[in-house]
């Protein structure tokens, strides 16, 4: 392995990280609504299912769900509509605009870990693009042959940055937790998050498998 190779590839998957998406927004809404504590939990379940994708791609797995057009659809579906469900969930928030404290949300430990990985887990492991990313961009640092464990380093070195970045983001959140307090600000917020989440959604609908 060409240690030159692995730092453009860190290098690259941080740029790409840092452009925010629909894990962004699911790691924002989720910590908005339970806290610092849901928050990570969402960021954890985002990284296993990075972990998930990475390793069915180095299996040759993800391959078959790419290029199977039924099941990519399905996946690819499934997706959409749990974005937009979550999106749903936000409007209806910022209609509502009935929210318990931020303090309040995050000492209420009850549910809140579980809640918060299944909605990060649940938002990417239904976006079959991550499969392509990793069997279309892992290529293009590695040569013919490569060996199963550095095919494992990189993709498990994806998911470690993206579980960096989210818990910045969240620890990002957490710092401003005074002004989200308001509660203009919180339904503003919930909007915003609504209508990324859409907009996530139907821009995945709209991209050809």
């Amino acid at each position: 392995m060409s240690w030159t190779a692995y730092g453009s590839f860190v290098v690259f998957a941080i740029v790409l990280i840092a452009i925010p998406g629909a894990d962004f927004a699911v790691t924002v809404r989720s910590t908005l609504v339970g806290g610092r504590r849901q928050g990570r939990w969402s960021a954890a379940g985002i990284a296993s299912s990075n972990v998930v994708q990475g390793l069915l791609a180095v299996a040759g797995l993800g391959a078959v769900v790419v290029h199977v057009e039924p099941l990519f659809q399905a996946i690819k579906w499934a997706g959409i509509g749990y974005l937009l469900y979550l999106a749903a969930q936000s409007f209806r928030s910022a209609w509502r605009g009935d929210y318990a404290s931020l303090d309040a949300a995050a000492g209420d430990r009850t549910g809140t870990a579980w809640t918060g990985w299944r909605q990060g887990f649940l938002s990417n492991i239904t976006n079959p693009k991550v499969l392509v990313f990793y069997l279309a961009v892992l290529p293009q640092f590695l040569g013919p042959g490569t060996p199963v464990a550095v095919l494992v380093l990189f993709a498990l070195t994806h998911a470690a940055l993206g579980l960096l970045w989210s818990l910045l983001v969240v620890a990002a959140l957490h710092r401003v937790r005074r002004v989200l307090r308001r509660r203009t600000v919180r339904r503003t917020l919930d909007a915003a998050t609504g209508t990324a989440l859409t907009a996530f959604g139907a821009r995945l609908a709209a991209e050809s498998a």
